[in-house]
């Protein structure tokens, strides 16, 4: 899977050049300064370092999370049970 692929390092210095690249299009300010990943301080790096490594770990675990639940509560196809 890519998840697995890729470091939490790796994925949140891409999403900070792409948030940098669209900021200035979703902006009504008009504020079009752009900072360059090793130039954010340290502690900002390791914020969305971490929050990359949560957001990882949530999508690898979300199938579980989003399981079918109407399989719980209603027949397959075919299946159901008809009162007579």
């Amino acid at each position: 899977m890519f998840i697995q692929e890729i470091s939490p390092e790796q994925f949140a210095e891409l999403f900070h050049h792409y948030h940098e690249a669209l900021a200035p299009d979703f902006e009504a300010t008009g504020n079009s300064h752009t900072v360059a990943w090793r130039d954010l301080p340290r502690s900002e790096r390791s914020c969305m370092i971490a929050a990359v490594r949560l957001a990882l770990l949530d999508l690898h675990s979300s199938p579980i999370k989003r399981r079918n639940h109407r399989e719980d509560y209603f027949a397959k196809p075919g299946e159901a049970e008809w009162g007579s």
